[in-house]
């Protein structure tokens, strides 16, 4: 279990205070909704009844498998929630590697892919001036255990290497690669990760569908878009919505 006692030790910083564990909840971005909780609070839950992603879609996991959890955020007014997805996306991918070992890249706009699975997603949802950042990670479960969807594939952390985890230390290593990654954004904006964000996109190279047509992936722009090259050679700088692998 990732209660507060076993998390503690693993926390550096101001996220993860308070810390609001659930061994059952609807959603732990409902937990957070509407409260007056500070900044860097997080609700966690070992299992969620109504877990959702992006577009409504639902979230499910195992028990005590994943790590399911929110944490709340006080931008300023006028913060480009697209930007702050890809954020949030880099900060998982670089605990991720840190803590695991592996190769984590970031489909935008706000998935984590590790040996061509999505094992991490992102879901960022407003409650007034306040962002509650949806964070779920699949650990360890097993092949048998990963929900099947349509595109990119579900994977695990277990499943990519073989072994289990003790999600403890690799919640807190999400907390404060957040924590950073975040106070940095709001400092200087997206431009200065956007070289770090370019070493992990997953998508660059790949054939995919936006709105308007057909196209191949390219780089993320100084804002946080990502172009897509046109069969006709037209560039399309895509801002916010999904691309579809094709």
């Amino acid at each position: 279990m990732i209660t507060e006692e076993a998390v503690a030790p693993f926390l550096g910083g101001r996220f993860g205070r308070p810390y609001l564990w659930h061994a059952v909840c609807p959603s732990t971005q409902d937990v957070l909704r509407g409260s007056d909780l500070p900044e860097g609070a997080v609700a966690v839950a070992e299992q969620q009844t109504a877990g959702r992603g992006r577009s409504g879609r639902a979230w499910q996991s195992q028990t005590s498998a994943a790590i399911l959890m929110s944490v709340l955020l006080r931008p300023e007014r006028g913060i480009e929630l697209p930007q702050l997805s890809l954020v949030a996306g880099l900060a998982v991918a670089e605990a991720l590697a840190a803590e695991v070992g592996v190769t984590a890249l970031i489909k935008w706009p706000n998935d984590v892919v590790i040996r061509d699975r999505k094992v991490a997603g992102i879901l960022l949802e407003t409650d007034g001036d306040v962002v509650v950042c949806g964070i779920g990670i699949n650990v360890n479960q097993d092949e048998a255990t990963l929900p099947v969807r349509q595109g990119l594939p579900a994977g695990s952390l277990a499943s990519a290497t073989g072994k289990q985890y003790d999600r403890a230390p690799i919640l807190g290593a999400v907390l404060g690669a957040l924590e950073l990654r975040y106070d940095a954004f709001r400092a200087e904006g997206i431009e200065p990760l956007i070289p770090l964000l370019g070493a992990r996109n997953w998508l660059r190279g790949r054939r995919v569908q936006t709105a308007i047509g057909i196209g191949t992936a390219g780089a993320f722009t100084h804002d946080g878009r990502i172009v897509v090259i046109g069969d006709d050679g037209s560039a399309e700088a895509v801002r916010s919505g999904e691309l579809e692998l094709i």
